[in-house]
């Protein structure tokens, strides 16, 4: 299974990305997905997941309102729609799958970095 994320990049506080990852070796629609960030010293933090039993979302709360997870299974890709950008969410952002038995995340991508600064 392979995960490959896009769409980072530099943009001027309050703007706005969105960030791609495709997957290929399997069936999106088999797995839970989420997306994690790491900024430079400090640990990674959940962004935002998105359910596959009940299709719930959770959210970071500093994220809450801003940020949308989704996933399009018929083109195997998980989207992360960032909006209003702080200068905060600075940071390599990664995609993420869970099987359905597995507590923690299984498959990872490579990442992509956001920075957000004027």
């Amino acid at each position: 299974l392979r995960l490959e994320e896009s769409g980072g990049g530099l943009v001027q506080p309050g703007g706005s990305l969105r960030l791609s990852c495709v997957v290929s070796g399997d069936s999106l629609k088999d797995y839970a997905i989420a997306w994690f960030r790491q900024a430079p010293g400090k640990e990674r933090e959940g962004v935002a997941c998105l359910n596959k039993r009940d299709a719930r979302t959770y959210y970071l709360d500093s994220v809450k309102g801003r940020f949308t997870i989704s996933r399009d299974n018929a083109q195997n890709t998980v989207y992360l729609q960032m909006n209003s950008l702080k200068p905060e969410d600075t940071a390599v952002y990664y995609c993420a799958l869970r099987e359905p038995s597995s507590t923690g995340y299984n498959y990872w991508g490579q990442g992509t970095q956001v920075t957000v600064s004027s």
